[in-house]
């Protein structure tokens, strides 16, 4: 039986990553229990990914979706006001655009619930956002954190409660999509180590790390690289193969719709982020049984990897250490591996329908 209320999830800017992963599978989730669930986004070539049973309230243009991420939330929170006039009685759940949709809604006199992606080490540096933060996630009615370290710190930080809820992870489907096969030669040496990095090009990724590392051995041991993804740091990354003369070595190749197949063709996953909430993509690799070799950033990968029990964990934007973390790989295999098994059998953790049931059991008590 459905709960027979309305439910608005504010989502701006979505951009085909982690996030938005987690965001359809629980709008899709929420729209079988919730009578009637609304989407306010202004990316319109993605809602394809959202059941039939949505409402979804975007511009009247595609003008908006090639706009840049703060233009979204301008004309997003435009939306949510119009909505406001039509609609009496509903619950904001907001994705993105947090501190905004925050005091909108309070403004509007409505219930809000507000999911945190990522660390605050990444969105909180100086005193005046502090300040505002603060402030402004005290008065949501509910704040959402995906893992335990980024809820200690988010708590402390802004003298919060919030609730951490793991994203729902898909094991099945990831392993499936992981046996598809190839249409071509991912890697072209047979015996080299062979290293998967698929991520967004920007600094909070920090792929140059990587770069780095492989440049530093790259005479040691037989290696190759894939970065997969796209964005603003590209043109630094090619420069720096070229200079380096890594392109025997390191292929870059745009975003891919499905990039499990080429992490299961992969030794090592390699994450360099700078910060996360909880990367997908290791629950992702740990599914396709990948070793993982992770930054140990605020927050998610040290959780994941179970304190290193799981994959190995190096210091934030030290190629020096990582180098050394993927030769330890490399010389030392079989006896490793165990550490794949560690992290597939703890996969339980982060099983979909139960993390989408504590997501409707949550909104329930609000609606």
């Amino acid at each position: 039986m459905k709960v027979n209320n309305n439910l608005v999830i504010f989502m701006p800017s979505i951009e085909g990553g982690g996030v938005e992963k987690n965001f359809f599978l629980i709008s899709n989730y929420l729209s079988k229990k919730i009578r009637k669930v609304y989407v306010i986004t202004a990316d319109k070539s993605f809602t394809k990914n959202l059941t039939s049973k949505i409402y979804l309230i975007t511009p009247n243009s595609y003008f908006w979706s090639k706009r840049g991420r703060y233009t979204k939330y301008f004309i997003c929170l435009i939306l949510l006001l119009k909505l406001n006039f039509t609609l009496k009685n509903f619950l904001v759940f907001s994705f993105q655009a947090n501190i905004y949709c925050i005091l909108l809604s309070k403004i509007l006199g409505k219930r809000i619930i507000s999911r945190s992606n990522s660390s605050p080490q990444g969105w909180s540096r100086n005193i005046i956002k502090n300040l505002i933060f603060k402030k402004v996630l005290n008065i949501a009615d509910k704040v959402i954190v995906n893992s335990y370290d980024f809820k200690r710190d988010l708590d402390k930080k802004f003298n919060i409660n919030s609730t951490c809820i793991y994203n729902p992870l898909n094991k099945k489907e990831v392993e499936n999509l992981g046996k598809k096969k190839l249409n071509f030669k991912l890697f072209r040496k047979k015996n080299s180590l062979k290293i998967i990095n698929v991520g967004r090009f920007v600094d909070q990724k920090d792929q140059i790390t990587i770069l780095k590392s492989v440049n530093l051995i790259k005479d040691k041991i037989s290696i190759e690289l894939i970065l997969i993804g796209g964005g603003i740091k590209k043109e630094i990354m090619i420069n720096y193969i070229k200079r380096n003369k890594l392109n025997k070595i390191v292929k870059i190749m745009n975003f891919l719709t499905n990039p499990y197949k080429y992490i299961k063709k992969s030794d090592v996953f390699v994450l360099s982020s700078t910060f996360e909430g909880l990367p997908n993509v290791l629950l992702e690799a740990q599914c396709l049984k990948t070793f993982i070799i992770s930054s140990n950033c605020s927050s998610g990968p040290r959780e994941i990897l179970l304190n290193g029990k799981a994959g190995f964990l190096f210091k934030v934007k030290d190629n020096y250490d990582l180098s050394k973390k993927i030769l330890k790989y490399f010389y030392n295999k079989e006896k490793l591996n165990k550490k794949i098994k560690i992290g597939y059998q703890n996969l339980y953790r982060f099983k979909e329908k139960n993390n989408l049931e504590k997501y409707f059991s949550l909104i329930k008590k609000f609606i």
